[in-house]
């Protein structure tokens, strides 16, 4: 069965994890992953939920009831994807959500920024990826002006106060060591309250991507992560 939102009351909804630890760092969460996304990143582990035409696998009605069974058990739901921000039902959702009595998280890339400032004041946390120095991005995202609007969303955060992190996923075919301070420096100029770097993996991805990878992983761009930045192991 598939499911479509009705004049944009509902999001769309490709898929449901019922129980992370991961997807929200130090909370216990339900992950939801919306449909469609605006840019093809070479990286993604998700190429089937970029079209935005594709029809949703569960309903939102599905997740509210997951939910609702969950009061007690779980801190809350985090909006992933694909691009959430796409979907202008983000809003109602989260809402309804926080409104419920949980902890509203988001996943973004910053696509969207009118949208981001939109949601903001229904959030709890958000994990931010900024992919590249803004002349770069279109390497990795292939559409122009993708830095412009990830940078306008990293500064909308910021300035949010929102609890965040920022993610920065290593991508071997495109960062240099040199690029990846830099971004780090820029990133934590602005005021990002905590930068972590991932590293790419060719599970998921496009074959074109694996091939040119070519077994290559962070270790192969960087022999230490910057002075305060993390590591995790799996790309976002």
């Amino acid at each position: 069965m598939s499911f479509t939102a009705s004049d944009a009351d509902d999001p769309v909804v490709a898929g449901l994890v019922r129980l992370s630890t991961c997807d929200w760092p130090g909370r216990l969460v339900a992950t939801a992953f919306l449909q469609g996304c605006p840019w093809q990143c070479t990286y993604c582990q998700n190429p089937d939920l970029i079209d935005p035409r594709a029809a949703g696998r569960i309903g939102w009605n599905q997740v509210q009831d997951f939910l609702s069974r969950r009061r007690g058990l779980l801190d809350g739901l985090v909006f992933s994807g694909g691009e959430p921000t796409r979907q202008p039902a983000l809003v109602g959702a989260a809402r309804w959500v926080r409104d419920h009595g949980f902890g509203t998280g988001l996943h973004t890339a910053g696509a969207y920024p009118a949208r981001l400032a939109a949601v903001l004041p229904h959030l709890d946390w958000v994990g931010l990826d900024i992919k590249a120095l803004p002349g770069s991005y279109h390497r990795i995202t292939g559409a122009a002006a993708s830095g412009d609007r990830a940078f306008a969303s990293l500064r909308l955060v910021i300035e949010s106060g929102v609890d965040h992190e920022v993610r920065i996923t290593v991508d071997p075919t495109v960062h240099t060591a040199d690029h990846v301070h830099r971004l780090v420096e820029r990133v934590r100029g602005a005021g990002a309250a905590a930068v972590v770097l991932q590293e790419a993996r060719p599970v998921g991805t496009r074959p074109g991507y694996a091939a040119a990878l070519g077994g290559r992983g962070l270790g192969d761009v960087l022999d230490r992560p910057p002075d305060g930045v993390s590591i995790r192991t799996a790309a976002g």
